[in-house]
């Protein structure tokens, strides 16, 4: 392989780095499953509320997941192909 000047990976390497917190690649890996709302993640996690939410909104912010409203619920779900990628190389 030839190193390539040209080449940009700021947006993979974002990724990788939001993908380096244990919590939210197990959220990432849950979520690859199924879609959940907060209080079914944070009470498979065992964690408090509060501490999944602000995960959740940094995986929002970068683009790995989104939240589709249901009622007064929203559930989440991983739209980031490349994240998808990675969680399933790491299980395999």
């Amino acid at each position: 392989m030839d190193f390539d000047k040209q080449m940009n990976f700021d947006a993979e390497a974002d990724i990788l780095k939001v993908l380096g917190h244990p919590v939210r690649l197990k959220i990432v890996a849950g979520l690859c499953s199924k879609e959940c709302n907060v209080k079914h993640i944070w009470e498979c996690l065992g964690l408090p509320q509060a501490t999944v939410s602000q995960h959740l909104a940094l995986l929002k912010n970068k683009g790995i997941i989104e939240g589709k409203r249901d009622g007064v619920e929203v559930f989440y779900a991983v739209t980031n192909p490349l994240a998808k990628k990675i969680v399933d190389i790491l299980l395999t």
